[in-house]
């Protein structure tokens, strides 16, 4: 609310007195300090060093020695739940984001739609004279807002960040990345051949967009929302780096997790007794069936490391080699930003918080993958293949995800991942460093925090009380507690006695030292929820939950059963939803328009995503390009959708009509014209495919080549039944720019078509849009 003015008006502005105070912009208080949030994804407890982790992080470790480690700080177990409460202080059921925004259900705890009366710190500190920006991961906007035909309100820019740079959604290929700059969609500034990576570009911005206000105003201090891909999947990151860990899993989880554990207990992360749980700690499906019968997730177990073959071991192995090069190229680029910090003076003056916004993920399942795009399709994989890439793990040809026994590894000492709200899901790294205002370095702190924490610590930090309105709307309270008194206090009480914890059908409450929690597995579609069973432990001193309490402590374990209740009801946590990945992915959804008969692109536009574009599965298709050829020679794409772990292109190259459908990267299917090209105006050129049959992996039919009525090639292919990529594939006209449907596209990158006119591609449809719910479900599941 901007101040009354306090001039005088009179007729003539030379008896009036003016007052600049209500128009001026807001300025942040003299020496006021920096705020940097690094939300690392899916790193889990213990994968870094500093943690007790086989993974040296040196930059990480600066901002260790500046300040302190918490050991008992907590997320909600999945990214955009956690991401809503790192920017907003309230917990993630009232910020309708019971579950990741790909998974709302259009209840008031899942939406995918945080409400405007919780605001974020963005918005705050945009309203008190800092400088806001953000790049890298969002994942907090709903699907049907993930286009350029939807409103902004819930991008970036929308809720507080002045410039941003990165992606919306879940995940992204870290070589090839679907980009968002501010307000548009952009390409990549250049190739993986040229040296690009995601996290090397997003901190190119990070530092453009901080130096671009500093040249102007150098005193403007800034809040930074620093958020790369690093490391969920799909694991990517350059071979040098990956190289550098070569061998250091041969050892297999096993013995990693008793290494790591043995490193904790000397670093104080862990108290001296604690132990390991199993690998499989809730059970298999040889051990355990739900109360009506229904089946343990396989997804959710570990494959004994003894029990693996050679080759197994050999693959798995180089999986966490490309996962610790990830996580390790992503803390280079960490130490990119303190340098220029360190350069410019702003270092100590500004309060660096890291964090991971869930434990390591379990979505690899018990063997991993090479390309998860099989997977999501139904498509087994193929352990004599997957050797066959094993030196392409990481790269561009690959899409890869680890098996669930090193996220175990990389969550110890704790049971379970990422989904469940044991400590394995919800007990991460918390580093907080501020030297201007701290005494405390290298310490380590035992305080109880949750993600909920962070806004009113920044605010406590800031001397900034709470905003009553944020752009017109009523502020509710905020949930979390500061955490200030205990950066130079190791003593010092959390302010935090109780915290609720709920994530697709997994239930716990914490208070006071004691917890209590369900073994009920995720998206297992269960149900019969009074039936749970819950566990009692004293995590104050078994942090990594073995020793249930229950039968000795029934009264405590009632007590906590009814505060999770009450908790619940005052958070907004009901109803809760454990239903299968196919159940949730079939829940109806907003859509900005409905399917039709026949879609229009022209080129020259950004492209559009695959949840927002024609769908072709399981169905005829009929590709017709539009085009003036005054002569001879053109060449170039036509149409593009999908990348090369799946998808399809019309393109002209040596004078011939081609048509490629990559089926989910395992088979590239080509048809080449017969003909040349004719020239003349308003050509039409066209690839139709009539279906013929299905079967459980793939739909089959005849694609057809033509040059207007004339066929000039033909060939039996087919195509895949699922998605072409987990975070939605874009489809592109005139151009293939990133990742490419085939390498066998002319010329150079984009592929820009040449040498005539391009007016416009229809792409027409038969029948009813077809959705395999089963594979579409398996890419939900993949993308949390």
């Amino acid at each position: 609310m901007s101040e009354p003015f306090k001039g005088v008006i009179n007729v003539d502005i030379r008896d009036s007195t003016p007052d600049w105070s209500p128009f001026e912009p807001p300025k942040a208080p003299d020496g006021a300090p920096n705020v940097i949030y690094i939300v690392l994804d899916d790193v889990g407890f213990s994968a870094m060093s500093s943690y007790g982790g086989p993974i040296e992080t040196p930059n990480i470790d600066r901002i260790v020695d500046a300040g302190v480690r918490y050991t008992q700080f907590h997320t909600t177990a999945l990214c955009s739940p956690t991401r809503s409460c790192l920017l907003t202080g309230r917990n993630h059921t009232r910020n309708s984001m019971a579950c990741i925004t790909e998974a709302a259900t259009g209840f008031p705890n899942a939406s995918g739609t945080i409400p405007p009366e919780n605001g974020m710190l963005s918005e705050i500190l945009g309203e008190r004279g800092w400088n806001t920006y953000m790049v890298g991961k969002w994942h907090l906007c709903p699907t049907d807002e993930m286009n350029l035909a939807a409103p902004r309100r819930n991008w970036p820019t929308g809720r507080g960040f002045e410039r941003w740079y990165g992606f919306l959604g879940a995940e992204t290929n870290q070589w090839y990345p679907d980009l968002v700059y501010d307000n548009h969609m952009v390409d990549q500034p250049r190739t993986p051949e040229e040296g690009y990576h995601l996290t090397d570009d997003i901190t190119d911005k990070a530092l453009e967009f901080v130096r671009d206000a500093k040249a102007i105003a150098p005193d403007k201090p800034f809040f930074l929302y620093y958020s790369p891909g690093a490391c969920h999947a799909p694991h990517h990151a350059p071979k040098e780096w990956i190289d550098k860990f070569k061998g250091r899993f041969d050892m297999g989880y096993e013995a990693m997790r008793e290494e790591t554990l043995a490193n904790q207990k000397k670093l104080g992360i862990v108290p001296k007794d604690t132990e390991l749980p199993e690998l499989n700690p809730i059970g298999t499906p040889d051990t355990r069936k739900g109360p009506k019968g229904q089946p343990f997730p396989m997804l959710d177990t570990v494959r004994p490391w003894d029990s693996l073959n050679d080759d197994e071991k050999r693959l798995f192995a180089r999986m966490a080699e490309v996962y610790a090069g990830f996580l390790a190229h992503a803390d280079y680029n960490i130490g990119r930003l303190l340098d220029y910090l360190e350069l410019t003076g702003e270092l100590d003056n500004t309060m660096i918080v890291v964090v991971s916004d869930n434990g390591a993920s379990g979505e690899g399942g018990p063997n991993g993958s090479v390309n998860e795009m099989k997977f999501a399709n139904g498509v087994p994989d193929d352990l004599s293949q997957n050797l066959a890439m094993i030196d392409e793990l990481g790269g561009p040809l690959t899409y890869n995800h680890y098996p669930t026994g090193w996220a175990m590894a990389f969550n110890t000492p704790f049971k379970m991942w990422k989904r469940y709200e044991f400590n394995g899901g919800t007990s991460d790294p918390c580093i907080i460093s501020w030297p201007a205002g701290t005494k405390a370095r290298g310490e380590v702190r035992d305080q109880y925090y949750h993600a909920i924490d962070l806004v009113p610590t920044v605010l406590d930090v800031l001397g900034i009380e709470s905003p009553e309105t944020i752009k017109g709307y009523t502020q509710s309270p905020i949930d979390g507690v500061s955490m200030r008194s205990s950066f130079d206090d190791a003593s010092a009480p959390s302010g935090r006695q109780t915290q609720f914890y709920s994530m697709l059908g997994s239930r716990s409450i914490w208070h006071e030292g004691w917890k209590a929690v369900t073994d009920h597995p995720v998206i297992a579609g269960w149900s019969n929820f009074n039936d749970d069973v819950w566990e009692l432990y004293h995590v104050d001193v078994d942090r990594s939950e073995l020793n249930n309490l229950a039968e000795e402590n029934p009264d405590k374990l009632r007590e906590l059963v009814n505060l999770w209740f009450a908790e619940a009801g005052a958070n907004i946590a009901l109803p809760l939803d454990d239903r299968s990945p196919v159940e949730i992915f079939a829940t109806p959804r907003p859509q900005l328009a409905g399917p039709r008969d026949r879609y229009v692109y022209f080129p020259g536009t950004a492209p559009v995503s695959e949840w927002q574009g024609v769908n072709v599965k399981n169905r005829s298709f009929v590709i017709s390009a539009i085009v003036d050829l005054p002569s001879a020679g053109a060449q170039g794409v036509l149409f593009s959708h999908g990348t090369r772990f799946g998808g399809h292109a019309l393109y002209v190259k040596d004078n011939r009509l081609h048509y490629v459908n990559n089926y989910v990267g395992a088979l590239e299917q080509l048809v080449v014209g017969t003909e040349d090209v004719p020239t003349g105006e308003n050509l039409i050129l066209a690839a139709s495919f009539e279906k013929e049959g299905q079967d459980p992996q793939a739909c089959t039919g005849t694609v057809s080549l033509f040059h207007g009525e004339t066929k000039v090639g033909e060939a039996k292919i087919k195509t895949q039944l699922g998605a072409y990529a987990i975070a939605g594939a874009g489809i592109y006209v005139g151009r293939n720019p990133g990742e490419v449907v085939t390498d066998d596209y002319p010329g150079e990158s984009p592929y820009t078509f040449t040498g005539g006119t391009l007016h416009e591609v229809s792409v027409n449809v038969s029948g009813e849009p077809y959705l395999d719910i089963e594979r579409h479900a398996e890419m939900l599941l993949k993308s949390q």
